[in-house]
């Protein structure tokens, strides 16, 4: 349908063509070198040259990408809930956001090796100004989440993006991945907004609101990394917001901070897939009949899924005794874990600003805070 060419990734009859466009280019060869360090060129380029779907591109080369990426910045990758889902079934991923590019990445790793639906993924247009990583981005099946634009054009940007995911969800039969809030948390806390459900829900058309949540198949996702590798590039703007001063982003700095996620030292990654959200969305109906009622509750639904799932590292323990001046949590990590994690704290962060250090702290520490308050999940 032309009405999504602005935001859509490529159709499969596209994909050849665009691959002709940019396997000359250096980017392509610096993700093929990274890829596949054993293969001449020629080789991957004759292969690049034969595709012709999405999911091949995907399978044949962004896969062993994102493999390449798990060991050489990770101590390894786990999952749990995956075996909760029925293949050959489309979901929609509501997820707390720690890396741009990875989040979705790794979600689809874990979905292709479980046999699932992979995902049509959201990306800011921001992060792909430069025409390869557009190219490739609408190769990985990313659609684009247009951003600063004027209050109507927004208006009319969401609607269309909201009758897309429904188009790819209910008639398509493809998973969607969006992340819970727009921009990756910068604090720790993670916590869905209300503007990004009011998106979706532009999608209901005729139908009542719960009942098209529950059609969609909500599933929430819990990730989270041992260390962030982006944590001292999120100093500056929480600087910034304490100060009460509007934060201007340096130029190519999406970019420097997309590399940064991608390759910096991440130690173990998890991620989890909660349980469909059925019964909660019918409790919902039942309670408020009020649509922004409804989705202030849906939100808060997800927000109780992600963060009773998160699972916590020594890192975040660490960060939570020094935050508090504590050894509350001592028995969760070792004197060689805290020894790292200060070393790192002190390598990254200048102790003589307070905002960068307590903000560095409270952004490992605030996952604590946030599954304390849920019942044996600490």
């Amino acid at each position: 349908m032309q009405k999504f060419d602005a935001i859509r990734p490529y159709y499969d009859a596209e994909v050849n063509q665009a691959l002709q466009r940019v396997v000359n280019h250096p980017m392509m060869k610096a993700l093929m070198d990274f890829s596949f360090p054993d293969l001449p060129d020629q080789e991957w380029k004759d292969h690049l040259t034969r595709t012709h779907s999405i999911r091949d591109f995907q399978c044949n080369f962004l896969y062993h990408s994102v493999q390449r990426v798990i060991e050489r910045s990770s101590d390894g990758f786990t999952t749990s809930g995956f075996e909760k889902l029925e293949p050959n079934t489309s979901y929609l991923f509501i997820s707390n956001h720690r890396d741009i590019i990875l989040d979705t990445s790794l979600l689809n790793v874990a979905l292709f090796e479980h046999g699932l639906v992979m995902t049509a993924s959201a990306i800011g247009d921001n992060l792909v100004k430069k025409s390869f990583l557009l190219a490739l981005s609408k190769l990985n099946r990313n659609f684009l989440v247009q951003r600063n634009l004027p209050p109507r054009e927004l208006l009319m940007s969401s609607k269309l993006m909201s009758e897309y995911i429904a188009q790819l969800l209910l008639r398509e039969n493809r998973s969607v991945w969006i992340a819970q809030r727009e921009g990756r948390t910068k604090d720790g806390n993670d916590m869905t907004q209300q503007g990004v459900l009011k998106m979706l829900a532009m999608g209901a058309g005729d139908d009542n609101l719960m009942d098209y949540f529950k059609k969609v198949k909500i599933v929430p996702v819990s990730i989270s990394y041992e260390y962030d590798p982006t944590d001292a590039l999120k100093m500056p703007r929480l600087i910034a917001e304490a100060n009460n001063e509007i934060y201007i982003k340096e130029k190519n700095e999406d970019f420097m901070t997309l590399l940064s996620g991608i390759m910096g030292q991440k130690k173990r990654i998890h991620m989890h897939v909660g349980d469909i959200l059925d019964t909660e969305i019918d409790g919902i109906a039942r309670e408020f009949d009020n649509s922004n009622k409804q989705i202030q509750a849906l939100a808060q639904v997800i927000d109780d899924a992600i963060l009773s799932h998160y699972k916590l590292w020594p890192t975040n323990f660490i960060a939570y005794d020094l935050l508090h001046n504590t050894n509350q949590f001592a028995d969760r990590y070792t004197e060689e874990e805290k020894a790292l994690f200060e070393r790192r704290l002190e390598i990254r962060i200048d102790e003589d600003n307070p905002i960068a250090f307590q903000g560095f702290l409270a952004m490992y520490a605030n996952p604590v805070i946030n599954k304390m308050k849920y019942e044996n999940a600490v």
